[in-house]
């Protein structure tokens, strides 16, 4: 344990680097005047005093006295009469000749390039007193303008400065306030000036990290970080000093008198503030929260930080046990906590690790400050909406400490660092007020010294502890020490209960890395969403979504639960747009020629991914007793078990325990898995009118099965009783035929899913169980009409275990959930400024589109005994292949085809026929030419030669001439008759050693059946053995790659762990060549050996149905999930072929691969511009496995179905979350892509931990830029196709885009439509609408349009200020006059962009040109007091807007 003591005094400490180098900042209103003409960059300078000319100073009392000059430098505001920065003084030099020889240099940086930015030089003489100390008198100053407003920047050269009378003091006059020139008002000093250098320093960009802006410093001041230079000057061209990287972890802070008194006393005085300040409305409760806890850890030279201060989220972690590392014995052990002065009881810790980079340089210090993040209640009264998300939040520093590593030797390594943390108001590098109690005591700068021994609480402190290494030496570290190093404090530290763990009790993960900050900024603090969403204030997190998962080492999901903003110790999966790779920060001067362009951040253009497989929506029920009488009036067939009886019906709300020895071992081994779509509930949805959505679909994937479309269903309501219901009354659903016609049988759509032993795989039986009681299945509900996605949710399926039951029931209210983009909202007047910044923030709202009511269930099956395979009795020999050791012999008989190149008596007679005809040379050298191979031919080459034959006989005997030609062709023909027998029994034999071969290779052959799925590796093992008496070197090659031998023994060794094969693995087995078919093995004579085998592919098949509803067969309302597999691999059969040395086949092992579906454990379905790259990043949570050894150390990799898709995963830093990186190139629109991304968790990849399918649907993209209320047109192409089609538009806002025409219409082939969109928004910012033409006769999407909107608030005319009652019933009338500005009459439309809460009395009117009309208001009535704000828009008829009014209505 290292103790912090006090620093000897040095002058290049960092305590005295600090006090020395304190600036003041430069005013606010110069920095946005800066920033407003585009001078953002840091620009380096030079100043070169030479000497200065003082003809006035009393020359004979500087010969008399030891009396020096010096000059002194200060920046100065002459718009704001303001010094800032630091003062710079020169060596005292002595004056010769009235002449004061300086000859220094000055260096500085500054952003201030504006002219009001001045340096003001003054001469100080320095002459000694009686007591030692000197005395300071001025001698006049000048004034150095630095920048004009000339284009080409600040003027390099030499300068000669006129000396003034008086002090600078004066320039603070109120006289001089706002003057341009000061020459006129200033006395010049005759004959006195100053010869300087002024110009540009490049070199400076280098180091601007380690001198803050505006500091003027001199080239041998000491500035941490910085090499020192042999001349003296290490500005002049700047080295930087080589920084190392350091990791810091276990890092954890204890608060006196503890965590929980400190907390409660820091909220009861900033309630106590808060009530003194506002005490708000009578009885109105308001309270202060804590939202967050944060540290801020950076690297500071004295003058600045050298990087911007890392964030980190703490959380409280139980104390009395903590990680500490024996330095002798280098492992980690657990120790009880003796150094603490509180009781057992919680602290703070940050259970990741962070990266620091150091150098070795006592001036550099690491700082530390304590941040909470607070939430409080706003404004005395709330909106008319809800109250409780208007929440403010603010920060406030609590603590603060600072410990230099390298100020003594490093006595700290291996060790733990203990260091006091300081408050109330002292200077601290982060510049903060820090807070302090009347009861703490006074602290001084320096830490307190803390021994290793209990203290007493009165000298308790505010304790800091960590541990700091060296990244390099963590790298030559064995992995299973630094892993240990890294983990044993966290697998002790347990997050705090909450609700949602105690109603998983089953579900025990390891507790998460801290989430990396700043990833919220003050208002996504104050929101308390349910639903995690994205968060695009930050510009270091331009687009972020939370995963409150963590990942486990099966082919199932694990336990999902709701992140909830108090709960802050969840883990999460980040989704993000770009890489968040932490990068140096370079400074601005380095966008010069030549350097390193810096990214914006990246503003993403589809709507975000709603990770509900994640975040599991509500399923307990929202409905009042009303409505579920109404839901279950409709007569929904009830599920039954095989006797009759009703299942018996779960509560969702309740915990659910899970026995997997109770499952496994139920008498009713088949399952048949129900579910029932029952209903829909509306909920009215901006945009759309109530009766959306008409048609519903769904589709959803279970288990293994193949992916489901179900079949439209019809959403039936009844008026009546809709109106007298005070809340959104259920839909019931309804089967439509394919005749479009509403099923008369039972309502609702029931799916029926069959698991059984004849189903399952071996061993298969133990992952179903847990995928039931661990998975959530994701269900996208589809509107049937317009093919466009309404939302997605998820329903939890551990409701489905049986727990020994004969049939169990489980009711479910899913939230049907879906997430939209909001940007910012700008002013129409702003749009004159250019084109809106890819930059832009944009946040997300998570919208509910309605509720689907579905109702599960599992029914237990007997399973035959005659028909029972043993799924659950799976041998360690079965990945055993072993060949058979006795074959058949051969039986005997012909080896060869029947009638395969036989002789027929047709052809015998045609050789006959040839010895009496005759025959050319020709001819003979063509037989003879075909007699040559025999080995090629085939029965058509037979049939083909004995026609040529035939003809040429007959030619030959037409042309026979004389006997002696007779005599000579008849030779020709016995030669051609003997190459002709000598061919057929050359054919004959080598038909005959090709069945012997074939034979001999079948003897040889073991076949072996595998069941694959996607990324699962399949292990096996061949029993190879050498029958000769020879030793024999054998070659095995495989015909597939993605079957191949392991080579590697520790991947051997871990194939045989996870499938218990009990078989010996033996070291260097194996000799890999360069070039070799494949690798080697040795063999002695008649020696047996098992070699490893392993299929894997990650390749499948990417077809995806048509979208849209699919026409199942209707029948008693209940449908039957079919047991065919979709074959997702590709089924092949794979050759694996031992050879001898010789070359020859020793033995075969047949492959025959039979693919079996795999388990989706999240479904993705994103939108993207056509023709156009997606880079995506997904952010994953630290993971670690609880079965596993604690020392050893988890590798997360990724791969991607698609090789098109570049899919890969980096460690930013060890320990911290990793991110998978995706790169998908773009299709035309309406193209879906469909791939999987498969996350393995262990090293050799044997088994997926999950499975992600991805839908990304590319659509054509629309930019349309309009004002709120105000219709604008956009025009379209639409283009047939090879067929005749009935197209008809559907808009997903169609209260805000209507489409011309707005029927359907026939497209013909190959022609081409003109469609017109008629935009008219409400509401203002970056918003995405989705606009589908659908064939309406097959219910198929034709074409998809991206709208991206970029709406601006109008420009308002009037504003109006209205009281309505609350709970008056009634509401409130009110009058606005109008005037017609036209000379004519003209008519005029009213439009609100709250139709809801104000109602016009006249929506449309007609008034005379310069005539005057009142509007008549009727506000609706407030339950609820608050306030909102309502815009009136008049509008002509092409409903352009002539006035915009707004009237804030105040609900009191």
């Amino acid at each position: 344990m290292v103790n912090t003591e006090d620093r000897s005094s040095s002058g290049d400490h960092w305590e005295d680097v600090f006090k020395r180098n304190r600036l003041v900042p430069p005013s606010r209103q110069s920095v946005r005047l800066a920033a407003e003409n585009h001078f953002t960059s840091s620009l380096g300078f030079q100043l070169l005093f030479k000497h200065l000319t003082a003809p006035h100073l009393p020359q004979e009392i500087s010969a008399v006295e030891d009396m020096t000059y010096q000059l002194r430098v200060t920046l100065f505001d002459r718009k704001l009469q303001h010094f800032f920065g630091k003062t710079w003084m020169s060596s005292p030099q002595k004056m010769t000749n009235s002449k004061i020889s300086f000859s220094e240099v000055l260096y500085f940086h500054t952003s201030l390039l504006i002219p009001s930015t001045l340096l003001i030089l003054e001469l100080v003489s320095l002459s000694p007193k009686l007591d030692g100390s000197q005395q300071f008198l001025g001698r006049g100053f000048t004034v150095l303008e630095l920048f004009t407003n000339r284009p080409e920047g600040p003027a390099d050269g030499n300068r000669r400065l006129n000396l003034h009378h008086g002090s600078p003091r004066g320039l603070l006059h109120p006289l001089l306030k706002g003057s341009a020139d000061y020459c006129n008002l200033l006395k010049i000093i005759d004959g006195s000036h100053l010869d300087c250098v002024v110009k540009k320093h490049p070199p400076l960009a280098s180091v601007m990290h380690l001198l803050p802006e505006n500091a003027l410093v001199s080239g041998d001041d000491i500035i941490p970080g910085l090499a020192a230079s042999p001349t003296g000057d290490a500005l002049l061209r700047p080295q930087l000093v080589k920084m190392m990287p350091f990791t810091l972890s276990r890092l954890t802070i204890s608060l006196q008198p503890s965590l929980e008194k400190f907390e409660n006393l820091l909220l009861q005085l900033i309630n106590a503030d808060c009530h003194d300040t506002d005490p708000g409305a009578e009885g109105t409760e308001r309270t202060v929260v804590i939202q967050e806890r944060r540290l801020h850890i950076g690297v500071h030279n004295g003058w600045c930080f050298l990087d911007k201060p890392q964030v980190v989220v703490l959380e409280p972690v139980t104390t009395g046990v903590r990680g500490r590392t024996d330095s002798s014995s280098k492992k980690s052990t657990l120790v009880k906590d003796s150094s603490g002065a509180s009781s057992p009881g919680q602290m703070l810790g940050l259970r990741s690790s962070l990266e620091l980079k150091l150098a070795n340089n006592q001036g550099l210090a690491i700082a530390f400050q304590l941040e909470y993040a607070f939430s409080a209640p706003i404004g005395r009264g709330t909106t008319l909406f809800d109250a409780s998300t208007h929440r403010a939040a603010f920060l406030q520093c609590l603590r603060w400490g600072i410990w230099c590593p390298f100020q003594k030797p490093a006595v700290w390594k291996d060790k733990e660092i203990q260091l006091v943390l300081l408050g109330g108001a002292k200077p601290n590098p982060y510049g903060a007020m820090v807070y302090s109690t009347e009861t703490s005591r006074s602290q001084s700068l320096k830490p307190t010294p803390v021994s290793s021994t209990v203290q007493q609480d009165s000298e308790a402190e505010d304790m800091i502890r960590f541990w700091l290494l060296s990244s390099l030496e963590r790298k030559t570290s064995s992995p299973r020490v630094s892993q240990r190093k890294e983990e044993d404090v966290s697998h002790q530290r347990k997050s705090p209960s909450s609700p949602s763990e105690s109603q998983k009790p089953i579900l025990q993960t390891s507790p998460p890395d801290s989430p990396q900050g700043p990833g919220l900024s003050l208002s996504q603090l104050a929101a308390t969403s349910r639903y995690p969403t994205i968060s695009h204030s930050s510009s270091a997190l331009p687009w972020q979504q939370s995963f409150p998962s963590l990942l486990h080492p099966s082919p199932l999901a694990s336990a999902h639960q709701l992140s909830h903003v108090a709960f802050s110790a969840v883990s999460n999966i980040t989704h993000l747009e770009m890489d968040l790779r932490p990068e140096d920060d370079e400074s601005p001067s380095m966008q010069d020629e030549g350097a390193q362009l810096q990214e914006l951040p990246f503003t993403p253009v589809h709507a975000p991914v709603l990770t509900v497989g994640m975040n599991v929506p509500s399923s307990c029920s929202v409905s009042s007793r009303s409505s579920l009488a109404h839901l279950f009036s409709a007569g929904f067939p009830e599920i039954v078990d095989y006797s009759g009886q009703v299942a018996e019906v779960l509560d969702p709300t309740e915990p659910l325990p899970f026995d997997p020895q109770r499952e496994e071992t139920d008498l009713l081994q088949g399952n048949l898995l129900v579910f029932q779509f029952l209903a829909f509930t509306r909920i009215p949805t901006a945009g759309v009118g109530p009766d959306w959505p008409g048609n519903i679909h769904v589709t959803f994937q279970f288990y293994r099965f193949p992916p489901v479309t179900s079949q439209q269903l019809k959403l039936l309501s009844n008026e009546k009783v809709q109106q007298k219901a005070t809340e959104m009354l259920p839909c019931v659903l309804a089967s439509i035929s394919n005749d479009g016609s509403v099923h008369s049988g039972t309502p609702g759509l029931q799916m029926q899913f069959r698991v059984d032993n004849s189903f399952l795989r071996p061993g298969e039986k133990c992952w179903f169980l847990r995928y039931l009681a661990l998975h959530t299945m994701h269900i996208d509900i589809w509107d049937s009409d317009s093919l466009l996605l309404i939302g997605s949710t998820a329903v939890e399926l551990k409701y489905m275990l049986r727990h020994g039951k004969s049939a169990v029931q489980a009711l479910h209210e899913l939230e049907v959930l879906t997430t939209d983009y909001m940007g910012e909202e700008t002013l129409l007047t702003e749009t004159d400024l250019g084109p809106r910044l890819l930059s832009s923030p944009l946040t997300v709202r998570t919208v509910v589109r309605g509720r689907l009511h579905l109702r599960t269930g599992n029914i237990g099956c007997p399973v035959d005994p005659n028909k029972k395979k043993a799924a659950d009795d799976i041998s360690a020999h079965s990945h055993i292949i072993t060949p058979r050791e006795f074959t058949s012999g051969f039986r005997g008989g012909s080896l060869s085809p029947r009638n395969t190149f036989q002789l027929s008596a047709r052809t015998t007679a045609q050789a006959h026929r040839l010895e009496k005809d005759g025959d050319h040379t020709l001819l003979y050298s063509r037989i003879r030419a075909d007699a040559s191979m025999p080995g090629e031919r085939n029965l058509k080459d037979t049939s083909i030669e004995r026609r040529k034959l035939d003809c040429m006989a007959a030619v030959h005997q037409r042309e026979a001439k004389d006997n002696s030609a007779a005599t000579e062709i008849t030779d020709h023909t016995r030669e051609v008759q003997v190459a002709r027998e000598h061919q057929a029994k050359s054919r004959e034999a080598y038909s005959k050693a090709e069945g012997i071969a074939n034979m001999l290779s079948q003897a040889i052959t073991t076949q072996h059946l595998l069941y694959a799925s996607l990324g699962s590796a399949e292990y096996m093992e061949f029993v190879l053995k050498n029958p000769f008496n020879i030793y024999q070197s054998v070659t095995i090659h495989s015909d597939d790659s993605e079957l191949s031998v392991i080579t590697d023994t520790e991947e051997w060794r871990y194939f045989k762990a996870l499938t218990t094969t009990p078989t010996p693995v033996e070291e260097n087995l194996f000799r890999v060549e360069e070039g070799a078919p494949g690798p080697q093995v040795y063999l002695r004579p008649k020696e047996t050996v098992h070699i490893p085998l392993k299929y894997q592919s990650f390749t499948c098949n990417h077809t995806l149905a048509v979208q849209g509803p699919s026409f199942l067969p209707t029948g008693k309302g209940s449908h039957m999930a079919k047991k065919s597999l979709s074959n997702i691999i590709i089924a092949k059969t794979i050759k694996v072929t031992f050879r001898a040395s010789d070359g020859k086949p020793m033995a075969i092992c047949q492959v025959n691969v039979e693919p079996t579906p795999h388990v989706v454990d999240q479904t993705f379905r994103l939108y993207h511009p056509e023709l156009c790259f997606l880079k995506k990043a997904i952010r994953l949570p630290p993971w670690h496995d609880p079965t596993e050894d604690p020392d050893s150390r988890s590798h997360i990799s990724v791969r991607c179905s698609d090789p098109n898709i570049i899919c890969q995963t980096r460690m930013l830093v060890p320990g911290e979350p990793q991110d998978v990186y995706l790169k998908v190139p773009g299709s035309p629109s309406p193209h879906i892509k469909m791939f999987f991304v498969m996350v393995f968790t262990d090293k050799w990849r044997a088994v997926p931990s999950q499975v992600w399918q991805f839908y990304l649907h590319f659509l054509e993209r629309v930019d349309v830029s309009c004002v709120t209320g105000q219709r604008s047109c956009q025009s379209l192409v639409l283009r047939g196709k090879q067929a005749v089609r009935k197209i008809k538009c559907f808009s997903s806002h169609p209260k805000e885009i209507e489409v011309d025409p707005a029927g359907a219409f026939v497209l013909p082939p190959a022609a081409v439509q003109e469609l017109q969109l008629r935009v008219q928004p409400w509401r203002a910012g970056s918003r995405f609408l989705y606009l589908n033409a659908v064939d309406i006769d097959h219910q198929r999407l034709i074409a998809a349009w991206l709208i991206c909107l970029n709406v601006h608030r109008p420009v308002l005319s009037k504003a109006f200020e209205v009281c309505v009652p609350v709970s008056g019933g009634r509401g409130s009338s009110r009058k606005i006059t109008y005037t017609n500005p036209y000379t004519s009459g003209r008519t005029f439309v009213l439009r609100s962009d709250h139709p809801d809460l104000l109602q016009f009395k006249e929506d449309k009117f007609q008034i005379g040109g310069g005539e005057t009309y009142t509007i008549g208001l009727r506000f609706a009535p407030s339950q609820s007091p608050g306030s909102a704000e309502i815009l009136v828009y008049v509008n002509n008829l092409e409903e352009k807007t002539e006035e915009t009014f707004c009237v804030k209505v105040n609900y009191s």
